[in-house]
């Protein structure tokens, strides 16, 4: 390779033209890399290895490639395969086969993206035009081996998630189930918030769903299933070469990549977690049918509706106390002494507001405000996520009104200060009851509060942890706990 590009593709080059060798594996990757460094003698930096497994950061690796002088030459097995623009490549180097035509394609898509002259002599100094080809070598017959063609993911498109998820659980592990369920996992991935990612990965072991995806299509992939044949054959002390294997061998190499694949999808609850996160992010518009009003006026049913979502609360409250913590905050006594975190009741409305369920703070403080109105306050101000505790407490029977929780903050806090500045020799300071109410607003909001919540604004603005300290001294710590109690519990 080294004397063709010097003396027949690339004469009139000083340097090696930006080089991308394709390897088989991680291992053969770093024999190549080796064999490059003794054969053209220009040190560590001349040539890099671009793969997940590299010691180096591969990200950084791969910007210096295609932005800086060197590395000249990069050997990859899969990572700058598909989907990743290197302009200033001018050679491949296939010294791996590929079985699967579409993958091919997008391998040789490395080598055709164009390049001005100014860009691509930044990066190659003897250039001497704009880049207006890439070669192609071939080195192991990849050009002629046999190729299976690509086929588009989506398999099943009739088939509903549930049922796919379903169907991989009983066993069902054909192509066409492994790469729609793969299909739609990618999709429904890229809509996710974070929210709903982190409770995939909190049942899934710690898979995020693209990963889960990308195993999917992985188990089925014809080279990585020959890769894995061999592989098993050697261990078992059994000489193949891939035109060797059985029909049996392979079938096995399949069996076993495509259960290990499946596997975390045996889990119910990965299942339920997957399925809820779709109908959460399923949205349904009939352009046809617009609504009309049929009727305006007081409705019985709208009261029946309210008490079964009140019913739903009250039951969902029952049944999980001893399994959410912001539930057996208040359950189990005494409550006063443990610590109520925003975490707790953004789990529990999380867990709330999603399908079936759908018990969002706004719906229930509405029905409570339809069945009991004398006893709820605030019914036409904004909803605070911890307003959850105030409908908790009144649901429980701690609370005889149903009013905001900053209401409730408000009230506690005029209570216990008026408490302190009474058994005090003197009372807060006008400095040190400010700071008292900033730190009342940040509970009201958030539960409660630490020291490290004196970086956010409110109170960074004012001097943040340094000035409330000097205004406080070794009081604070204990204050903040204090308040922490009071005006929450």
């Amino acid at each position: 390779m080294k004397t063709a590009v010097e003396t027949q593709i690339f004469p009139s080059r000083k340097e090696t033209p930006k080089t991308l060798i394709f390897a088989k594996t991680d291992s053969h990757a770093d024999d190549i890399i080796n064999i490059l460094r003794e054969v053209y003698g220009q040190g560590n930096a001349f040539c890099k290895k671009v793969t997940y497994k590299a010691k180096e950061d591969p990200d950084s690796i791969l910007s210096s490639f295609r932005n800086d002088y060197n590395p000249r030459i990069a050997v990859t097995v899969d990572m700058i395969a598909t989907g990743t623009d290197v302009k200033p490549l001018e050679v491949l180097l296939f010294m791996r086969d590929v079985r699967s035509k579409g993958y091919y394609e997008q391998m040789k898509g490395r080598g055709v993206r164009s390049l001005g002259f100014d860009d691509l002599k930044r990066v190659s100094n003897s250039a001497d035009s704009a880049k207006t080809r890439f070669v192609l070598i071939d080195a192991v017959g990849v050009e002629k081996s046999l190729k299976t063609e690509s086929r588009p993911l989506e398999k099943n498109p009739g088939v509903a998630l549930k049922d796919l998820l379903q169907g991989i659980a009983i066993g069902h592990r054909d192509d066409d189930t492994v790469l729609s369920l793969a299909n739609r996992l990618v999709r429904l991935s890229k809509q996710l918030d974070d929210k709903a990612q982190t409770r995939i990965e909190k049942v899934s072991g710690g898979i995020p769903v693209s990963e889960l995806a990308k195993r999917l299509i992985s188990a089925i992939n014809p080279d990585k299933i020959i890769e894995a044949a061999l592989a098993t054959a050697k261990a078992q002390g059994i000489t193949r070469t891939e035109d060797s294997l059985t029909e049996d061998e392979i079938s096995a190499a399949r069996a076993q990549r495509v259960a290990a694949a499946c596997e975390p999808f045996d889990k119910p609850e990965l299942r339920e977690q997957i399925e809820s996160a779709r109908r959460e992010r399923e949205q349904l518009i009939d352009h046809l049918n617009l609504d009309q009003v049929t009727f305006s006026g007081y409705s019985e049913q709208a009261e029946a509706q309210a008490q079964k979502t009140i019913q739903t609360f009250t039951d969902y409250i029952n049944q999980h106390k001893q399994e959410i913590e912001a539930l057996s905050f208040f359950y189990q006594q005494p409550y006063q002494r443990r610590a109520l975190t925003f975490e707790m009741i953004d789990e529990l409305h999380d867990a709330l507001s999603r399908p079936p369920l759908m018990l969002t703070t706004e719906r229930l403080w509405s029905a409570y405000a339809r069945v009991q109105s004398s006893q709820v306050k605030g019914a036409n101000s904004k909803r605070q996520l911890t307003d959850l505790i105030a409908l908790l407490r009144f649901a429980i029977g701690l609370d005889a009104e149903l009013k905001p929780f900053s209401e409730q903050v408000d009230k506690r806090f005029q209570e216990w200060i008026f408490r302190h500045n009474a058994q005090r020799t003197t009372a807060f300071s006008a400095e040190q009851t400010e700071w008292l109410r900033m730190i009342k607003d940040h509970i009201a909001s958030s539960c409660s509060i630490s020291r490290d919540d004196f970086d956010y604004a409110e109170f960074a603005d004012k001097g943040g942890l340094q000035k409330v300290w000097s205004v406080f001294g070794k009081q604070l710590d204990e204050l903040m706990t204090e308040m922490n109690k009071e005006l929450v519990a």
